[in-house]
């Protein structure tokens, strides 16, 4: 645990953490963080070092802290890698020997923090709070001017509960031009972890796309700061944030990085600009105009195409009616998608969504780029915004979300089953062999069968001893992905077989086929 007494302040730490700029959550191939790190470190600078690494450990740990079952209600646990903890002694041991990585990074951020600390004590910020810096932060500007005042709070207060019902997860994203993202991610990082935020944050030169969770009053701070800061002024608004309940319990930690591309689209930005997008709709816009596709008693022969731009997993358990929702597996996919189906779009009206409104921003620049659409129109807000307005509205199912929830529920409609027996169901889980990171839609009665993984293959492999040659030969690459083809064509007149062909609920080798996931096309409602 780290220890109370603060570092010397004697000491001129910003010149030395700027040694570290290069110390970001892109480099992931350290060989040794630790000595790495220290070994940049001059004699006067080691007792920081030591104390920073000591109070990176301690809140990589905390984060990890979970409640323990109402009978050991003074007992404390902590969850990681998809491990309980009983003790301090065996979390410690885990996360030195298996995340030396992480709290390197997390060490170079408490030193950032120490510096911005030293600096404010020096009178290099304005005193004037009310006033922050016009110009854009540089290497050589602090950020602690943009951190909250929590001195007010309790850290009870700030942590709150632990439980979904008790907090609150932020869903964001912000496309501006950052001069120094590498700024922006230390003062990111150091925001976070005062408010006791877990979650993920990327930043890129063309901006921000963060998920955060924690008690209400830390993500409201949050929002606060983020509002606050002078860069995202004019471009973010508290609009911009979506909620639903939740909390840091939510993240197994907090990841904040620099990257080429705040949402993965496989594009330098460079090439297909955040600037150059389709035409935003409301929510109550983009209602209007499904409603009236729908409407259309021939959707094949209609001049519009109202398309889904996430994955597969996504879009199966939730969905608009009538929607076309591309068979691909990451967003990455989508520019080789659009390629291979280019005719589909040609002198079309598209009405374009995803969940939070992100990946449409370039996804819609990308479809424009083509030059083949009539128009190319898009949800502001994405479906969190949309189910805001209009819970009873044209998406039917649940909302795929990236944590540990998995989905969101706004209607009670369920539109997926169950990848055994075909039941109605839409609550994923985690394969269950654990070297495989797939989804899987198995109801209770399947999973009270034995039946609790992606596909056959991991099914058998879950049935292997633990120990033994064959356990090392895992991939995480299954059948049920390796089977699907990685860009679909959904052209007219061109036929995909189903992954599992002639497949139906049933037994075979006293084990139920997996169903097959292949889908093009959602089927608008029955009119009545």
């Amino acid at each position: 645990m780290p220890s109370s007494t603060s570092p010397d302040q004697g000491d001129d730490l910003e010149a030395c953490v700027l040694r570290f700029s290069d110390l970001d959550l892109k480099d992931t191939h350290l060989t040794n963080p630790s000595s790495s790190l220290k070994a940049e470190l001059d004699i006067n600078t080691k007792k920081k070092y030591s104390f920073a690494k000591k109070k990176a450990f301690a809140l990589f740990v905390k984060t990890k802290e979970v409640l323990a079952p109402s009978y050991k209600c003074k007992e404390r646990q902590w969850k990681c890698c998809q491990q309980l903890f009983p003790d301090q002694t065996s979390i410690h041991r885990h996360v030195a020997t298996q995340h030396a990585d992480e709290v390197c990074r997390q060490t170079a951020s408490v030193l950032g923090q120490l510096a911005a600390t030293s600096a404010a004590s020096k009178g290099l910020l304005s005193a004037d709070e009310g006033s922050p810096p016009k110009e854009p932060p540089t290497r050589n500007h602090d950020v602690s001017a943009w951190l909250p005042d929590v001195s007010c709070f309790s850290p009870d207060e700030l942590i709150g509960g632990q439980g979904s019902d008790d907090g609150e997860v932020l869903l964001y994203y912000c496309y501006c031009d950052l001069e120094d993202p590498h700024r922006i991610c230390a003062w990111q990082t150091a925001l976070c972890q005062r408010l006791h935020l877990t979650g993920k944050v990327r930043i890129a030169t063309e901006g921000v796309n963060g998920t955060v969770g924690g008690s209400r009053l830390a993500t409201r701070l949050y929002v606060e700061a983020v509002l606050s800061c002078p860069l995202f002024k004019g471009h973010l608004c508290e609009d911009d944030f979506k909620t639903s309940k939740g909390g840091a319990c939510c993240f197994p930690e907090l990841q904040v990085g620099v990257f080429e591309e705040i949402v993965p689209l496989g594009i330098s930005p460079s090439k297909i600009s955040y600037k150059k997008p389709g035409i935003h709709l409301s929510p109550g816009e983009f209602h209007k105009e499904v409603e009236k596709f729908l409407s259309q008693a021939n959707q094949e022969q209609s001049d519009t195409i109202l398309l889904d731009c996430r994955n597969f997993y996504e879009s199966k358990i939730g969905h608009f009616q009538g929607c076309l929702a591309p068979d691909i597996r990451k967003f990455s996919y989508f520019p080789s998608y659009v390629d291979k189906n280019l005719e589909l779009f040609r002198e079309k009206r598209v009405l374009m969504y995803c969940t939070g409104g992100i990946r449409c921003e370039r996804a819609s620049a990308y479809l424009k780029a083509k030059g083949v659409c009539k128009e190319v129109f898009q949800l502001k807000g994405g479906i969190h915004k949309y189910l805001e307005e209009f819970p009873n509205g044209f998406y039917r199912g649940k909302l795929f979300v990236f944590d540990e929830r998995f989905s969101l529920a706004y209607n009670s409609d369920t539109v997926s089953e169950c990848s055994y027996c075909g039941a109605p169901w839409d609550h994923y889980k985690l394969c269950s062999t654990p070297q495989c990171r797939q989804l899987v839609l198995t109801c209770p009665t399947c999973q009270g069968q034995g039946f609790t993984a992606c596909c056959v293959t991991c099914q058998d492999k879950g049935s292997w001893p633990a120990a033994g040659p064959a356990r090392s030969s895992f991939k995480e690459e299954c059948e049920c992905t390796a089977r699907r083809p990685r860009i679909p064509s959904d052209l007219p007149g061109q036929v995909q077989l189903p992954e599992s062909p002639g497949a139906k609920p049933g037994v075979s080798e006293d084990r139920p086929h997996l169903r097959g996931q292949h889908h093009q096309h959602f089927p608008k409602p029955s009119q009545g």
